[in-house]
């Protein structure tokens, strides 16, 4: 089905055959993103990897990438991180329980998880929740996820971009960006710092300065590469991993017989010790499966 919003065409997929002749035999030829004023503003005009065209450009800046930032020793790297980070959760929701007589927002403390665990990865920094660095990040971040899916009227009517300025939009988005260059930019002057503190395991930021350093690679990584990477990790990290794991929770909570076979799995794998780790999550099928079971049912880009 052929659809028009404004001067774009619109092309709807709504049969298992046709999704496999776009997604498959002709997937170079959609592989590709709209170019939206969100989008292309946040994403320091496409030098990102989400909103980047498929060329050249892209294919260098995703092996990149993955040979310096996505590999299965970087994440081996961070294990601890994760891990210190669910303690860290299940004792804040056992205090809670203790403490307060009333629920508690889980979703909440799930987005609390993931920000702290990509800040930690990311530039090596932890923002306690009560300190006002936190808040800033949180807020700068939540404004970003929302610019990049708002609507405006110039990516579908190109003479009426007046109306977004009319609107604010326009301020909004310009404000929202030089906040978030601004932090980006204290990053990366706080990792170039001769005095700075000496850290365990280099960050993605170190990652991507190192990456800029040498010359092999066939971009001229600038700053704005580097920031560009960065609000990939931020806002795509952040958002999609929590989603899954409340929709996860959420599923389970619906269906008690999944939910109990799912614990009952668990306490027979752990036994004695008491918690699980990412070696436990190998023993662990039933739960394996719930999960991706929720990926199909609810994929976070949906």
């Amino acid at each position: 089905m052929s659809l028009r919003l404004g001067f774009v065409p619109i092309l709807v997929v709504s049969s298992p055959k046709m999704s496999k002749e776009i997604f498959k035999t002709r997937d170079l030829e959609f592989c590709g993103r709209p170019s939206l004023l969100g989008q292309q503003t946040l994403s320091y005009n496409g030098l990102d990897l989400a909103f980047s065209p498929y060329n050249p450009y892209w294919k260098e800046l995703r092996k990149i990438c993955v040979s310096h930032l996505f590999n299965s020793i970087r994440v081996l790297k961070f294990r601890h991180v994760r891990e210190d980070e669910v303690l860290r959760l299940i004792k804040k929701i056992s205090n809670s329980v203790v403490a307060c007589k009333h629920s508690i927002n889980l979703s909440d403390m799930i987005l609390f998880l993931t920000s702290c665990i990509i800040c930690r990865v990311a530039f090596g920094t932890r923002y306690e929740e009560e300190r006002s660095e936190k808040r800033r990040f949180h807020k700068l971040l939540n404004e970003t996820q929302a610019l990049l899916g708002s609507f405006f009227f110039s990516d579908y009517f190109p003479l009426m971009g007046w109306v977004d300025r009319l609107a604010g939009k326009i301020s909004r988005l310009e404000k929202n960006f030089k906040k978030f260059d601004t932090f980006y930019q204290e990053l990366i002057d706080e990792h170039l710092n001769s005095n700075r503190r000496k850290v365990d395991h280099e960050d993605i930021i170190d990652a991507l300065l190192q990456v800029q350093k040498e010359s092999g690679s066939k971009i001229d990584i600038t700053p704005d590469h580097v920031k560009a990477v960065l609000m990939n990790v931020f806002v795509g990290s952040t958002e999609t991993v929590a989603a899954t794991v409340i929709w996860t929770m959420t599923s389970l909570m619906k269906n008690p017989r999944t939910m109990k076979k799912a614990q009952e799995e668990i306490r027979y794998s752990i036994r004695e010790k008491g918690f699980v780790n990412e070696d436990d999550v190998q023993r662990l099928p039933y739960l394996k499966a719930v999960v991706k079971e929720t990926l199909i049912l609810h994929h976070p880009f949906h």
